[in-house]
């Protein structure tokens, strides 16, 4: 099996953040003697947390046949084949031998979308959903943001922290998203804007739809756009890679542009492009189309 595939499940097990956040929105979401689908069940750590809180059976869909195999195997060590069924497949078209109380899926990307957990739980949920049922989580919103970076990142080519002149690097250096754990806070020059907002099970889609503005409320040197994303998973459980935590599996996602001061009221124009739909699941392969307004004089 790819070992980078159980390093990355290694990484997300070990997200404590996640797990409680998780934990709790089914500790509300799952009643006694629910039936249970589990969408990217992977290792089955949400399989086993929703019958830990009541539920009678889980139904856990994985489209990987090397994952599936690996959470039988699991199922079978935890003696819990009576009560987790694995079920191997195309989560769009699966159809489960029982109607489903709680749908629950952890299939967010760095930016949120692009692992299409819209798309995926959505047609699930449409199949396979008891009327009334519940879906974890049940909203996920991506935000871009104007920042500026403290020293790490594109941050350290700012010519004072090394004592001479760094242009001809930025220069260099084509547009392109990159993935970055913070270890220092980024000013934020604008507020976060939401370019994506989706209601899971209820949307068709979790792309964004078009440009948005980003109005600087702080003036200083802009750096980048960061996207990142929030998941409502139940009331009063939010998730998100923003601000950074320390073990967050996910990193954000943030497109350098050439240091440029700027001051409140300048606008940034800024739309979230999708690769295509063989690439979408890479963050890397998203781009971003921005412009800069000053504002205008008094």
């Amino acid at each position: 099996m790819d070992s980078r595939l159980l390093a990355m499940h290694q990484v997300m097990v070990a997200d404590r953040v996640r797990l409680d956040a998780y934990d709790r929105a089914l500790a509300s979401a799952v009643e006694p003697g629910d039936v249970v689908a589990d969408v990217g069940a992977g290792t089955l750590v949400l399989s086993v947390m929703a019958l830990k809180h009541g539920a009678s059976h889980v139904y856990a869909i994985e489209a990987d046949p090397a994952m599936a195999a690996l959470a039988e195997r699991i199922a079978a060590d935890n003696d819990l084949r009576d009560r987790i069924t694995v079920v191997q497949g195309d989560a769009r078209v699966v159809r489960l031998p029982r109607k489903a109380d709680v749908v629950v899926a952890e299939l967010m990307g760095n930016l949120g979308p692009e692992e299409e957990m819209v798309e995926l739980v959505g047609a699930v949920a449409r199949r396979n959903l008891a009327p009334g049922g519940r879906v974890v989580p049940r909203r996920l919103t991506t935000f871009l943001t104007a920042i500026e970076l403290d020293g790490e990142g594109w941050g350290v080519w700012r010519d004072e922290h090394l004592g001479y002149r760094l242009d001809a690097v930025r220069t260099a250096a084509g547009p392109g998203p990159q993935l970055h754990f913070f270890q220092r806070d980024p000013v934020l020059l604008s507020a976060h804007v939401a370019v994506a907002d989706s209601e899971i099970g209820v949307s068709r889609s979790g792309r964004p739809d078009g440009a948005r503005t980003l109005r600087v409320e702080r003036g200083g040197e802009l750096h980048a756009v960061m996207g990142h994303f929030a998941a409502e998973l139940a009331d009063g459980v939010v998730l998100s890679n923003f601000p950074s935590y320390a073990g967050c599996n996910w990193a954000v996602w943030t497109w350098p542009v050439q240091h440029t001061p700027v001051l409140p009221g300048d606008e940034l124009v800024a739309e979230l492009v999708a690769p295509s739909a063989r690439a979408v699941r890479d963050a890397t392969g998203w781009r971003l189309d921005c412009a800069l307004a000053r504002r205008r004089s008094a």
